[in-house]
């Protein structure tokens, strides 16, 4: 079934979080989290399959860092194609005929010129040679995350688009001030979310920076703002100092779960989680809204 009438007809659930699993399986702090597609590509196949046994109808492949600048700036450079192709051939191959493959798009590790040293030309031309890296290996999505800037992110989506027609997700990162919900750039949810959906975006919504019980709040705004598919992915509560240099994610899986069940009764569509969740998470919000499906809730 193609993607956006799964979407218009069940809704979808995607994955978890990636990077906090590699943290807990020994990722270093100057390593490229994206080098492990072809490093530790077992760790990564088997991250995936737990997703998929989860429930997940999509799996995220670990491309998230891996444009040639982020690589460059990581010392991961020389490998930068193979990375990019390894990461979906094993987000692919944990997928069967009903589940899907997004290919994960995001840092630059720098920020936009004036702000920071990009430029919007340099930025566009490292979004589009990953995207065309990526359409070659047979994504079904593009899914743009945990952007703190619009402009940013309308780099990335225009980049996608130059190079292939697959849709393109777009979630930004917002954090609630006294004013209400702004990203660290200042853009508001509801001329970010309609300035992506006008320019043929085929969900927008939020990621990352926000817990789920904060996410409903922000969940509820976004889905008054625009007419395309939403999705939301809260951590699993705000990260907290834990021993060992590590960090713990206070929420629990019920919580989590509990939380994102509300969500899907706002009305959207697209639900997954990002850093601290797992494939524990992940597979009680897919028994949540199978049960609410079966007692005539939100569709799952």
């Amino acid at each position: 079934m193609d993607i956006l009438e799964k979407i218009r007809r069940h809704g979808l659930l995607l994955d978890g979080a990636m990077g906090s699993i590699l943290i807990n399986h020994g990722l270093a702090g100057n390593e490229a989290a994206e080098s492990w597609n072809i490093r530790h590509p077992e760790i990564i196949r088997q991250i995936h399959a737990d997703y998929i046994a989860a429930g997940a109808d999509v799996v995220t492949a670990n491309t998230y860092g891996a444009s040639l600048y982020k690589l460059e700036k990581m010392g991961a450079a020389q490998d930068y194609e193979r990375i990019n192709r390894q990461g979906i051939r094993l987000a692919k191959a944990a997928c069967g005929p009903d589940q899907y493959v997004a290919g994960d798009m995001g840092a630059m590790g720098d920020m936009l010129a004036p702000a920071g040293p990009v430029s919007f030309e340099n930025m566009k031309d490292n979004f589009a040679r990953q995207a065309q890296i990526l359409a070659e290996e047979g994504v079904d999505l593009f899914l743009v995350e945990t952007v703190f800037d619009l402009t940013a992110g309308m780099c990335a989506v225009q980049a996608i688009q130059s190079v292939s027609v697959k849709p393109v997700f777009c979630s930004l990162t917002f954090k609630e001030t006294r004013k209400g919900f702004f990203t660290i750039f200042g853009n508001t949810p509801e001329h970010s979310m309609k300035t992506l959906a006008d320019k043929g975006v085929a969900a927008v919504g939020a990621n990352c920076s926000l817990g789920s019980t904060d996410m409903v709040r922000l969940a509820a705004q976004i889905r008054k703002c625009v007419d395309i598919p939403v999705i939301i992915q809260p951590n699993a509560g705000m990260p907290e100092p834990a021993a060992g240099n590590q960090v713990f994610y206070p929420e629990t899986d019920a919580l989590f779960a509990g939380n994102m069940q509300k969500i899907r009764e706002l009305g959207v569509e697209i639900i997954g989680g990002c850093c601290g969740t797992t494939p524990e998470t992940i597979r009680q919000m897919h028994q949540r809204i199978s049960g609410n499906k079966k007692q005539g809730g939100s569709p799952g």
